[in-house]
């Protein structure tokens, strides 16, 4: 028997975006349907974020076993029962689930439909027998694993995100199909719980990130064991008797050839796809809809709206920083002009990111190269190592570093990190950046001793220190009304 609803808001995807949407609106006691085909909790719960944290924290806990040497704490190599260390990510994600279920947002007032929706018409979605007929539409569905087209590879047996915390065995010899976030830190993650891993990244690895810090990540994963092989075509990929067989292309200079001018092999016996993220557009009608999209993802404005004034899309389905917190900031942006007709404009350059491989590498704002070509001989960056910091000496974890880039009036305009906590550290960074703090401002605040956060205020101290000559008598000014 068909129906028909007409609610005021209709959320298409229960991932991160959309159920922030859908529960966001309820509180208000705006009639809300919640379009889910899949999992609720998405992405980020079910095959992300969540399981991928939780497999860090087992790596990490069997990795502090091996290092302990510097501390005085004999090196005892850890025995790691691989299917034990995937019962606790799903011990994990089942904690966090009850959260995301249906039950509970259909207790807060949410009718929740479960199916695939399409639209018939440009204010008309259909999900099974139900027409849905809404004031507002948001599109919140997410994304997936990016297949390359790598010759040979759909005949391949290979793991992406979606499906690699399933595996209940530690693969011999994994091999990690780019270099990106996902990718290094499962090949960390891996490395740490016993398995042999190799990287091929066809570009730079974490190529997004600052170049001066993206090293340090590099060759603490080297050091651990990782094999990261940059500027590495796979050309082909085939399925052997031991497992996996990949045809590569390396630069002539590296002199890694077999024989046959710049091809050789790299052999492995599980395979992990980890090259980006593609919008999930499949199924839902969008040229009925009037949405301009590409590949790419959904087209919008800066206020989220689509090419159908009716229809906003958030979240990783339009492309660009495809993270769980910006999908939570799209949330917030669409309640704000779909509820109560206030301005919203999404501002990309407050939002931060981290990866958290051991060490961690954390970006705030503005790149330097992005800064320095919008600000020129304007911007003063200033660079301050973990090693000064006392909390950093003591705990032995003094491989980092911690760059802040001013403009004009001393305002902080961005932020790179990279060591212990730097993503810890990224949240007074995004503060600042967002409510516009100058460094006179970062340099004022009180970090209790001894934490990592006073390499923070030292490095805002710096800034006035490393001030020119010229410059002085006002800086020794600014720093005594500083400190009081």
């Amino acid at each position: 028997m068909s129906r028909q609803l007409t609610p005021d808001i209709c959320v298409i995807g229960g991932g991160s975006a959309g159920l922030s949407v859908a529960a966001g609106a309820a509180a208000f006691g705006v009639p809300v349907v919640l379009v889910e085909k899949g999992l609720m909790g998405g992405d980020c719960l079910n095959t992300g974020c969540v399981p991928s944290k939780s497999l860090l924290a087992a790596a990490a806990l069997a990795a502090s076993r091996r290092s302990g040497e510097a501390l005085g704490i004999a090196l005892v190599e850890p025995v790691v029962d691989f299917a034990a260390v995937k019962a606790h990510v799903r011990s994990v994600i089942d904690a966090i689930a009850p959260h995301d279920s249906v039950e509970r947002f259909e207790g807060l007032g949410v009718t929740v439909l479960k199916g695939s929706g399409t639209f018939t018409a440009k204010d008309t979605l259909v999900v099974g027998d139900t027409t849905i007929r809404a004031r507002r539409f948001v599109i919140a569905t997410g994304s997936h694993a990016f297949i390359p087209p790598v010759p040979g590879l759909e005949a391949v047996p290979y793991f992406t995100n979606e499906t690699i915390f399933d595996l209940q065995t530690c693969p011999e010899h994994l091999l990690v199909l780019g270099g990106g976030p996902i990718g290094l830190e499962m090949a960390q993650a891996h490395r740490r719980l016993g398995a042999r891993v190799t990287v091929l990244e066809a570009g730079h690895a974490l190529g997004r990130d600052d170049a001066e810090h993206v090293p340090l990540v590099i060759e603490a994963l080297k050091a651990e064991g990782v094999e990261v092989l940059e500027r590495t075509h796979v050309v082909r990929a085939e399925a052997t008797a031991s497992g996996i067989s990949l045809a590569v292309e390396w630069p002539e200079q590296d002199g890694r050839s077999d024989g046959v001018g710049r091809l050789g092999h790299v052999e492995g016996s599980h395979l992990l796809i980890a090259t980006g993220r593609a919008p999930s557009l499949a199924g839902l009608g969008l040229e009925q809809a009037g949405v301009e999209f590409s590949a790419r993802g959904i087209k919008v404005d800066e206020g989220l709206r689509t090419s159908n004034r009716r229809i906003y899309a958030i979240g990783d389905v339009i492309g660009g920083l495809q993270f769980t917190h910006v999908a939570g900031y799209h949330a917030g942006l669409v309640l704000r002009s779909a509820l109560f007709r206030l301005p919203a404009k999404e501002n990309r350059e407050i939002i931060p990111w981290v990866t958290y491989t051991q060490p961690e590498i954390a970006q705030v704002g503005l790149l330097e190269r992005e800064a320095r070509k919008r600000y020129g001989t304007r911007l003063k960056t200033v660079r301050v190592d973990y090693a000064g910091n006392d909390r950093a000496q003591a705990d032995r974890k003094t491989n980092g570093k911690v760059k802040l880039m001013a403009g004009p009036g001393g305002r902080l305009v961005g932020a790179s990190l990279v060591g212990a906590n730097a993503g810890e550290l990224a949240n007074l960074l995004s503060l600042a950046v967002s409510q516009g703090l100058t460094m006179k401002q970062l340099a004022g605040f009180i970090a209790p001793y001894p934490t990592y956060g006073e390499i923070i205020r030292r490095a805002a101290v710096t800034y006035y220190a490393d001030l020119p000559k010229r410059g002085l008598v006002r800086a020794v000014i600014r720093l005594l009304r500083v400190f009081g």
